[in-house]
């Protein structure tokens, strides 16, 4: 009888809003894999919803800073120490330390899933020191992983480029589901994904003031309060909602009634110049166009289908302008919607479980 591969992947958030790791730890679970998802919880964590997959909280003593990862990394090397394991996939670099060293100790496999190049991230550069350690795991450790997928091709050259690997490209798609297109009672904005720095809430914020409908936020992150401050401060609570973390069901009927969708970044990273996130994918499954940063990724896909208004180093104008559009010209909006439903059948989760069941499949274990 076939031995059954055991997997434990390894994040540092909520294991009930990351869709990402919900879609491929459901993925390997219904192609015969035991996996087992671990994370930590915090104070305001809600209870686990059921999944296919095994999942783990960690206690942590602190949710921030380093204590927070001292702790959790402290933690998660004494449950990898003694779980039984023949795989073990580290999700980002945050987490690629003690799953290094588990696997060294433990003759184990390990895998990299990189969802974003954590060293080019703004939180990171900004501060040499925290710079300059990130660099040194990533350093000590990505090269060591030679088996690992990421989110898009410009992320893979930059990951061959720096640590000479060659990963596989597991993009975030939306799972294809049959789509009935409501009648949507509200031409609403919305935006969903981390509300962090570099996200451009301080210009999509300001824009809202020229624009005559709501915006949505679904989501919470390191630039949640002073979001919520700037609308304050400009008087547009009745324009903008904050709804905090959403579950997926619930975030999925939001996205379904959406006039616009925003995928909007600041150009002070690599990483967010190179990214392909989540929720570009999410708005064209729901035929949502949406308002787009022109960044490699998003372009390379819109070239094929026209399904975004992309626009360049965004002010607050050029966004009003942009959604203003979208808002109005009927002609150009249901050209975009139109094109989604062509997109969504190429770019698929169905597609992209293909390469990730490979890279699994190829891993032959003891």
């Amino acid at each position: 009888m076939k031995k059954v591969k055991k997997i434990v992947c390894t994040v540092t958030n909520d294991l009930n809003y990351d869709q990402r790791m919900i879609r491929i730890c459901s993925t390997l679970s219904s192609a015969g894999y035991d996996v087992t998802l671990v994370g930590f919880k915090r104070k305001k964590s809600k209870p686990l919803l059921e999944r296919p997959f095994k999942q783990i909280r960690l206690p942590i003593i602190a949710e921030k800073g380093k204590i927070m990862y001292a702790h959790y990394w402290f933690n998660l090397f004494f449950f990898l120490l003694f779980r039984k394991v023949d795989i073990i996939c580290a999700i980002d670099l945050d987490t690629i330390l003690p799953v290094y060293i588990i696997s060294i100790l433990r003759n184990k496999k390990r895998v990299y899933d990189a969802h974003e190049i954590f060293t080019e991230l703004k939180e990171v550069i900004s501060r040499p020191v925290i710079y300059k350690m990130w660099n040194w795991i990533g350093n000590k450790t990505v090269p060591h992983f030679p088996i690992g997928y990421t989110i898009g091709e410009s992320y893979a050259a930059d990951f061959k480029k720096k640590y000479g690997v060659d990963y596989g490209i597991v993009r975030n798609a939306t799972i294809l589901k049959p789509l009935h297109l409501p009648e949507k009672k509200e031409k609403y904005i919305l935006y969903q994904g981390a509300v962090n720095v570099g996200r451009c809430f301080e210009q999509l914020i300001p824009a809202m003031q020229y624009i005559d409908t709501r915006l949505i936020i679904c989501g919470e992150g390191n630039f949640f309060d002073e979001a919520v401050e700037l609308t304050k401060k400009l008087n547009l609570e009745q324009k903008i909602n904050f709804m905090g973390y959403v579950p997926p069901a619930q975030l999925s009927d939001y996205t379904l009634n959406a006039w616009v969708g925003i995928t909007l970044f600041e150009d002070t990273s690599l990483s967010n110049r190179l990214s392909l996130a989540n929720r570009f994918f999410d708005y064209m499954h729901y035929a949502v166009p949406q308002l787009c940063i022109k960044y490699p990724e998003y372009e390379r896909i819109n070239e094929q289908y026209e399904i975004a208004t992309l626009v360049d180093n965004p002010t607050p104008e050029m966004i009003a302008q942009s959604i203003n559009r979208l808002l109005n010209d009927m002609d150009y909006y249901h050209l975009l919607q139109q094109n989604c439903l062509k997109a969504r059948e190429k770019y698929c989760w169905q597609e992209e479980t293909k390469t990730l069941l490979k890279v699994y499949e190829s891993i032959e274990i003891n």
